[in-house]
């Protein structure tokens, strides 16, 4: 970066580098909350396999407070709506409701590679 890129381009790629761990953030919590929901629990209650449930119940665990950070740090970055805030989190604690977040996510992105390129 030279210095006539001034502290607004830093804050940008900032902000950049966030969404990108908030996308990633949100990939693997919406993948591991499938792998719980849609595997483990099944596995456990039909065929008596409760492995899956003790292994996958605390990998999401982890998933899902490390996306709550994420998530917190990047609204707190600036740039959201509440509405949008309350979908980060809402959507988190449903199936597949993390995927639909990452529509989001990369439309902030896209905003911000808008305001990058300006």
């Amino acid at each position: 970066m030279t210095s006539a890129d001034g502290p607004s381009a830093l804050r940008l790629d900032l902000e950049a580098a966030q969404l990108r761990r908030l996308e990633q953030a949100s990939l693997i919590e919406a993948t591991t909350l499938v792998l719980l929901v849609c595997v483990a629990v099944p596995l456990k209650h039909l065929a008596g396999l409760p492995i899956g449930v003790a292994v996958m119940g605390p990998v999401h665990g982890l998933a899902f407070l490390t996306y709550g950070w994420v998530a917190i740090q990047a609204v707190a970055g600036g740039g959201w709506r509440r509405p949008e805030a309350a979908r980060l989190l809402l959507l988190a604690v449903v199936p597949f409701g993390g995927y639909f977040n990452l529509a989001l996510i990369r439309r902030k992105k896209s905003e911000l590679g808008s305001a990058l390129a300006a």
